[in-house]
């Protein structure tokens, strides 16, 4: 079943891409759209000012004996030569003094016989459809007893039909903008995730004889880096792994393949005629031999493949690492001095862990130490506690120096110095690769050092308090 995909990084961006810009650009033509607007009120607002200022000039100074027609004429003379424009008067009963067309003023616009309104432009739209824009205001006659409101306003047909056109360019022209920027957006996207796509390819060129390709980090963008960083270094470790699993099959056949081998002969020459039965009884033990190594070789390459996948789990528990390590120089003392071999244990601490899997870390170290020390030899072990707050415990044995090239790879599974030497059920070549297991599994590490015709394994483990 094809699973299914989200959008593409291309997508996405170029939709942010032009999600932002028609943002930006809407934003801007409210803008401008209404600095257009604010414009022509501001024109029509200059006009009906000085209107205003003329009206309220003749109205101050009429007396109030005079008559209706005067102040009529006036009016019209100051009015002569503004189309577009009218003017109501009003006295303070709410009648209507003066007016030069028969136009109606909102009733929001006047203030008859109350303080009148600031002189604030009012937009409205007449009974025939036309717009207009208008003020008022309220004028005190001569002798300061009798108010006159005043209305003016102008027609707006012509500014109104100029920004539905402009609202339309605008926002048209802005629509097209909107769809280039995304154009725009999808082909620098493209441009950019360049690099990515051949990332891609590379990596997809990699299989598993190829592991040691890398990707160029100097042919990418900055950005880009820090990927190509990470995918180098796990190129890097998967072609370590996969290394250290081809070694590790082709090491377990061939240890697997030699106590086959001896079983399958030894079984075909037995069963190639008659035998005694005490021929029986021999082949059967050299077989119990042969089956005792392939039983430890098993058990202990399932410890490892624990420790592998973080399964071992310890035991927490005090441990007296002298009275640990004494039992076990006890354990050896028989083979020590069928060689000469002089043991000794300085130093003490006390740790927390498994007491069962340090005995087997600490027992390994000391079979190794017992089958490369020569005759008459020593072997030294000591407890120490350094200023770190953890226990080192260091196994030390006489003899020849192991080649400074071997030491990194001591710790490999069946990996042996001397490969030429013979296989014993005691040396399967997983000794120290299941010690390192161990003391990891502790929160420890394991280190070698070889010189001076001495070589000292040490194991750093945390203290029992810590």
């Amino acid at each position: 079943m094809t699973p299914i995909r989200g959008p593409s990084l291309t997508l996405r961006l170029t939709l942010l891409f032009a999600l932002a810009s028609a943002f930006v650009l809407f934003l801007l033509g409210l803008l401008i759209g209404n600095a257009v607007e604010r414009h022509f009120e501001e024109q029509d607002l200059d006009v009906l000012t000085g209107k205003m200022q003329l009206a309220r000039h003749i109205l101050e100074r009429k007396p109030d004996s005079q008559p209706k027609e005067t102040l009529t004429q006036q009016l019209d003379d100051a009015l002569t030569g503004h189309h577009g424009l009218i003017v109501a008067v009003y006295d303070q009963n709410g009648e209507m003094l003066y007016a030069n067309e028969a136009t109606v003023f909102p009733q929001d616009l006047l203030s008859i016989g109350a303080t009148p309104r600031r002189e604030q432009p009012v937009k409205w739209n007449s009974n025939d459809g036309q717009p207009w824009r208008g003020v008022s205001s309220m004028v005190k006659g001569t002798d300061g007893g009798v108010s006159y409101t005043v209305a003016i306003a102008t027609e707006i047909t012509h500014h109104e039909h100029f920004m539905t056109s402009f609202r339309q360019t605008l926002w048209g022209f802005m629509s097209l903008a909107t769809l280039a920027m995304g154009l725009l957006g999808w082909f620098v996207v493209r441009r950019g995730l360049l690099p990515l796509l051949a990332i891609k390819r590379q990596a997809a060129e990699i299989t598993a004889n190829r592991l040691h390709t890398r990707l160029p980090v100097e042919a990418i963008p900055r950005e880009l880096a820090d990927l190509a960083d990470t995918l180098n270094g796990m190129l890097s470790r998967l072609e370590e792994s996969f290394q250290r699993l081809s070694d590790f099959s082709s090491d377990l056949a061939h240890e697997l393949r030699t106590p086959v081998s001896n079983l399958l002969t030894q079984t075909q020459v037995t069963l190639s005629k008659a035998r005694s039965a005490e021929d029986y009884r021999d082949t059967l033990a050299s077989n119990t031999e042969e089956f005792e190594r392939l039983s430890r070789t098993i058990s202990d390459m399932l410890f490892l493949a624990k420790a592998d996948n973080n399964q071992i789990i310890p035991n927490q528990e005090p441990i007296d690492l002298a009275e640990e390590i004494g039992d076990l120089l006890e354990y050896y003392g028989v083979l020590a001095e069928e060689k000469s071999i002089a043991l000794s244990l300085t130093g003490n601490g006390q740790i927390v862990g498994d007491r069962l899997m340090l005995r087997r870390a600490v027992s390994n170290l000391l079979s190794n130490a017992l089958r490369h020390t020569p005759n008459e030899g020593k072997v030294t072990v000591r407890v120490d506690n350094n200023r770190e707050g953890r226990i080192l415990v260091s196994v030390e044995n006489t003899g020849s120096d192991i080649p400074t090239e071997h030491l990194p790879r001591l710790f490999d599974r069946f990996y042996r110095v001397d490969s030429s030497r013979l296989r014993t059920t005691e040396n399967s070549g997983l000794g120290l690769a299941i010690t390192q297991s161990i003391v990891l599994a502790h929160g420890g590490d394991v280190g070698v050092n070889s010189e001076g015709g001495k070589t000292r394994f040490t194991l750093s483990l945390p203290c029992a308090h810590q």
